[in-house]
């Protein structure tokens, strides 16, 4: 940013000075900056409390299979099973040591609401090994030569 100081032989300057324009352009960039409103993308959900586990239902201590099928039915190693109850099962797995991994598989047509209030219920347990299985069922593309 530097300015000319003229010319010693008394003919007009011919280049423009830009450090005013600069200086303005700089102060909008800053008060673009500051009225900009802070992005907060949080979505509120009501999570549901423990209930305590079906008699039918077992933890497994190797892995733990939780199916959301098209129906909206939640089974958890093939036992249908509750939004509470799912949160004091996996209560219940985060206690054991080693910790059991937890496989996810929703169906094909299974409500995304429903997955995600799952997932959000898995990510508030804090479960360490997590994973989801069945994804190969709905890849779109075929490899070549088949």
């Amino acid at each position: 940013m530097a300015m000319s100081a003229g010319q010693s032989d008394g003919e007009p300057m011919m280049e423009m000075n830009t450090t005013p324009l600069i200086d303005v352009m700089l102060v909008l960039l800053i008060m673009f900056i500051i009225t900009i409103p802070v992005a907060t993308h949080a979505v509120n959900i009501d999570l549901p409390q423990p209930s305590p586990p079906n008699p039918n239902q077992t933890v497994d201590p190797i892995k733990n299979k939780l199916i959301l099928n098209n129906a909206g039915q939640i089974l958890w190693n093939g036992v249908p099973t509750t939004e509470g109850q799912l949160v004091s099962l996996l209560q219940a797995t985060k206690a054991m040591n080693p910790e059991p991994e937890l496989q996810f598989q929703p169906e094909e047509y299974a409500s995304y609401e429903i997955a995600n209030r799952m997932m959000k219920i898995i990510t508030d347990s804090k479960v360490t090994k997590f994973g989801f299985v069945g994804n190969e069922n709905f890849a779109t593309f075929q490899k070549s030569g088949q």
